[in-house]
Parts: C-alpha cells; sequence; structure tokens
C-alpha cells in the first residue's frame, strides 16, 4: 500500500518485520521459521483488534482512503459488456457521474455511479467526485431510459457531496437532486443502491432513493461531513472526530436506526486490500436483492418502496387549540 493510515500503522509495521525476516530467510542460512509463525500470530490478532474495533472516525478515514476501490473498478469486477454511456441531452457530460448499460450475472441492467479519481489529474477532470446538475441529468435520462426498457438499476454512492459552486447553481443544482429524488421514488423497475465510500448530503442522495439500500462496511451516509458538522456546531473543523462519534454515519448506526437494509463485510483491512473479494461480497448482495424485487409486480414495488421510507425517522406536530 502506498498510502497507510494512523491507526493501521503497528499493523503494517509488523507486516514489514514478518517480510523481513522471510526475505532473509529465504536469501540466508539462517531459518527464522518459528519466529515468523510467531509474527504471524501476533499479527493475525493485531488485525482483528485494530480492524475489528474501529471507532466512527476510523471508519471516515477508511471511506476516503486513496486506494479505495471506485464505481468503475466496481463495474468492471461485477458487470460484463458494460456500455458508457455520456452527456445529459441539455448541458454536458459529467464525468463525476459515470453510468451505462451492463450486463449482471446475464440480466440487462442500468449502472450508475459517483467516480472520484485516483491521481490528481483524474480528480481535477472528474471534479473529485462531487457532480455538476448535468452529472444527475445524465442519471436520470440513464433511468428514464431502463424503466422504458424494463431494466433493474443498480448505483453506487462515493461522493462528500453535490459541487456547491457557482456554476453548478446557476444550471439548477438543487432542482436536479429534487427531480431526481422525485422520480426515482415513482420508477417501476427494481433500483439497488451501495454506499461504497462516502455518501454526503444531497449529492448522494440524488442516485438513492431504491428499494433496497447496501454499505460497505468502512464507508459512511450522513447529511454532513463530520468537519461541516463540526465548524456549524462548535465553530471549529478541527473537532471532527468528536462530531463523527455523535452523527451516527457509520454502517452499523445506521442499521440500527433502520435506514439502510444490510451492511455488506469488507475485507479485513478494507475493500481496497482486495477488490475482487470485495467486488465477490457485493455480487452476492446485489444478486439477493435482485432475486427479492424481481418477483414482485409494478404495483407492489412502488408499495413497499413507499413504506420502506415511511418507516425512516419519525414525525411529531403539535396541535395547536
Amino acid at each position: 500500500m502506498k498510502h497507510v493510515l494512523p491507526f493501521e500503522k503497528p499493523v503494517v509495521e509488523l507486516r514489514e518485520k514478518i517480510a523481513e525476516l522471510k526475505k532473509i530467510t529465504a536469501e540466508s542460512d539462517i531459518d527464522f521459521s518459528d519466529e515468523i509463525s510467531k509474527l504471524e500470530g501476533r499479527l493475525e490478532k493485531l488485525e482483528q483488534e485494530v480492524y475489528g474495533h474501529m471507532s466512527p472516525w476510523e471508519r471516515v478515514q477508511m471511506a476516503r482512503h486513496p486506494e479505495r476501490p471506485t464505481s468503475l473498478d466496481y463495474i468492471e469486477n461485477l458487470f460484463t459488456n458494460f456500455l458508457e454511456l455520456h452527456g445529459d441531452r441539455y448541458y454536458g457530460d459529467d464525468e463525476a457521474i459515470v453510468g451505462g448499460i451492463a450486463k449482471f450475472e446475464g440480466i440487462p441492467v442500468t449502472v450508475i455511479g459517483h467516480q472520484r479519481g485516483k491521481d490528481t489529474k483524474e480528480n481535477i477532470r472528474r471534479n473529485f467526485g462531487m457532480p455538476h446538475p448535468e452529472g444527475y441529468r445524465k442519471a436520470l435520462r440513464l433511468m428514464y431510459q431502463a424503466e422504458k426498457f424494463n431494466r433493474p438499476i443498480i448505483t453506487f454512492i462515493d461522493t462528500k457531496g453535490a459541487y456547491p459552486g457557482r456554476a453548478a447553481e446557476e444550471r439548477g443544482q438543487s432542482e436536479a437532486i429534487a427531480r431526481n429524488l422525485r422520480e426515482m421514488a415513482g420508477l417501476t423497475v427494481p433500483i439497488i443502491c451501495v454506499v461504497i465510500g462516502e455518501g454526503g448530503s444531497g449529492g448522494a442522495l440524488g442516485i438513492s432513493v431504491g428499494d433496497r439500500l447496501y454499505m460497505l462496511e468502512n464507508s459512511t451516509y450522513s447529511v454532513i461531513s463530520p468537519e461541516g458538522a463540526a465548524a456549524l456546531l462548535w465553530k471549529d473543523s478541527n473537532l471532527a472526530q468528536k462530531a463523527a462519534e455523535s452523527m451516527k454515519i457509520t454502517s452499523y448506526d445506521l442499521k440500527e436506526l433502520g435506514i439502510i437494509d444490510e451492511v455488506i463485510k469488507e475485507v479485513q483491512g478494507g475493500a481496497h486490500r482486495n477488490i475482487e473479494e470485495q467486488a465477490e461480497s457485493i455480487r452476492q448482495t446485489i444478486r439477493k436483492g435482485l432475486d427479492e424485487l424481481t418477483k414482485l409486480t409494478d404495483e407492489q414495488l412502488l408499495e413497499e418502496r413507499w413504506e420502506k421510507y415511511q418507516q425512516i425517522g419519525a414525525v411529531t406536530s403539535a396541535v395547536r387549540s
């Protein structure tokens, strides 16, 4: 790995020590097999301790990991015959959202996802995964197409939020997101949404209204970033760790609150350690969701989607005399 998170350092240092002893054993007459075996036992326990009891802030860091798999990584590993489609037919193409048609285990589907870059050049090209209005309009165009040809929709959520710049506001950022929320609620094809990294605010919601909402174990989903919440609550963005603890933004918190349907376990140490293995876990979850949803009639699908969102949260009203 090129990038090591602060809380991972003890694990990485022990791995390096084991690798060094293995190299010495292979290149000399000295046998460190017993020492290596003991260290590997310690490593297994240490990994379980570090990765099995991560704090909310540590999960935020993992969700933002520079090497974390992107939507295109999962599309490559989960689908065949992917054909990317471009443009919203109004303004232009937004590379912060990718989408197109593909096959999932032989089933034609429409795939849409936020796409951030893997280096500075690509991040600039993709606006760091923060879509403009044309990105959401492109996504909606693909959803309408999926409805027309009766294709299930699968979306991957991974954005800090919709781009808040002046140009985006001038082209109708809030309207584009709001339209997606309304239209996705009424589509009569199955919609499966998977949070693979950061699910930030309305930028995430713009492609995450669906029948099933899944989250990778170390992803986050929230109305605002911990830094933003800390700046609003305590006028100090440096208190982001404190905010993360209280915001209930992790997958397990949201599962307990009934906002998401299922937590997808991650590979030990994070999804970036083995993309193929992680994709297989996602594949099994998507397959299960599609098997359940494709059995429903259009009316049943819409009714269950309505009930799903009705059950999220609680509404309190005061009656004036």
